[in-house]
């Protein structure tokens, strides 16, 4: 399918054989949809001053999540691999046009569908200079509100960094987010985005895609700060645990881009390529690749804040469609009763499905629930190296194999002793 996405002035005519959406605008009608009119506002409301390059991959995110969630993947010839052909409007199309291939690797990575993308000349995004404000932080953190970025904000502060905090807005994790940001230390600069992308036609749930848009965001407000403007490098903190960053396949059925590798670290690998080719100063870091998220739990430097709050945290993948309540029994929310589970503090999470020994269908039956058991017995029967497969090879983990190998095995025996526990065998 053929995708335009560009500023409203810079659109073509209705496409008869693709569809036009509009970068920075919001849909009106016909076949056009948009994205990213929030979060222009956003950045002049808070006086924001992103460099130009910024800008540009902010304009390519958004065009790749727009495409990601309005192309159907059971329209495809084998229900899951789609041929996306996409022409963005940038500042600089012949810069990014010689980006394109190491672009389409990312996606490609993350998706598993065959990328297309163009470049032509679009609209800068400058604001009058009155309006720039100058943040005085000296790193930037994605803040999703879940455990793992909560832990990662307040060992930060505990460590005397002044971080800038920059969430992706969900229903349900607003609020959370909010007050987090505003209890931790004297309180925390805060800022949140949302696509808000729109179109015609049905909308498609993978989003496997979506991690590009993540990191635009935190290179963004990254490229805003007073030290940046000095020639400063800022480091932009993604704070998950190492089992969920590798994200091996439970089973056979979960390979390639059925599992999300939103943090994993051969992506982050080619996004820091990206940024250093683009000479955007920001150095991309997970300094809890080599943990497990019960790990994270027992070592977070402000145990009092994590003893209060944890339990408010967000981590269900079906959080938004179960009423804005853990679900229990999803893959994140079996990792995240792991974690407590590991650091013997009593989780006063709520979960739909709290019990799940119980011997049916929604419990000890449920897909995840049953998938993670099998992992567990796969692991310790065949070994970690078997089990994990091509999760743990040299080409995508730059040889450090044995430390992803250590934390890997970890994590997946913290899932177990959590099962067995839960009557899961």
């Amino acid at each position: 399918m053929k995708i335009f996405c560009a500023p409203r002035n810079c659109l073509s005519s209705s496409m008869s054989d693709g569809l036009n959406i509009m970068l920075y605008g919001r849909r009106s009608e016909g076949n056009t949809g948009s994205t990213g009119a929030a979060v222009r506002e956003v950045v002049l409301n808070c006086k924001l001053q992103p460099s130009l390059r910024a800008w540009d991959l902010l304009s390519i995110a958004l065009s790749v999540v727009a495409t990601d969630m309005c192309v159907q993947r059971n329209a495809s010839p084998d229900g899951w691999t789609r041929q996306l052909e996409l022409r963005i409007a940038v500042s600089d199309p012949d810069f990014w046009a010689a980006k394109s291939d190491l672009l389409v690797q990312q996606l490609r990575f993350l998706t598993t569908d065959i990328w297309n993308i163009e470049f032509v000349k679009g609209d800068s995004y400058f604001m009058p200079q009155t309006l720039f404000g100058k943040p005085d932080q000296d790193c930037v953190v994605l803040f999703s509100g879940g455990l793992d970025s909560l832990v990662g904000v307040l060992d930060l502060v505990n460590k005397n960094k002044n971080p800038f905090l920059v969430s992706q807005v969900s229903r349900g994790d607003k609020q959370t987010q909010k007050l987090f940001a505003s209890k931790i230390g004297a309180g925390l600069e805060h800022i949140q985005f949302n696509h808000n992308a729109k179109y015609p036609g049905k909308r498609e749930f993978s989003q496997r895609a979506r991690s590009i848009i993540f990191l635009a965001y935190g290179v963004l407000v990254a490229t805003s700060l007073e030290c940046y403007k000095k020639s400063e490098y800022i480091t932009l903190y993604i704070c998950e645990n190492g089992f969920i960053s590798i994200n091996p396949p439970l089973t056979d059925l979960r390979l390639g881009s059925l599992s999300t590798r939103t943090t994993h670290p051969f992506y982050i690998k080619l996004f820091q390529q990206l940024l250093d080719e683009a000479d955007i100063r920001v150095q991309l870091l997970n300094p809890y690749q080599f943990k497990t998220k019960g790990e994270m739990l027992k070592n977070c430097t402000d145990q009092s804040f994590l003893h209060e709050y944890a339990h408010q945290s967000t981590s269900c993948g079906r959080y938004m469609r179960n009423g804005y309540m853990h679900c229990g029994r999803c893959f994140p929310c079996l990792i995240r009763r792991a974690a407590f589970h590991k650091w013997k503090i009593p989780d006063d999470s709520c979960y739909i499905y709290e019990d799940l020994s119980i011997d049916d269908k929604n419990h000890v039956c449920y897909d995840d629930v049953r998938a993670a058991a099998m992992a567990v017995i796969t692991a310790k029967t065949e070994g970690i190296s078997s089990w994990a497969g091509t999760s743990l090879t040299f080409n995508q983990l730059d040889g450090n194999i044995e430390l992803y190998k250590r934390v890997v095995e970890r994590g997946i025996r913290e899932l177990g002793a959590f099962l067995e526990t839960a009557g899961v065998k």
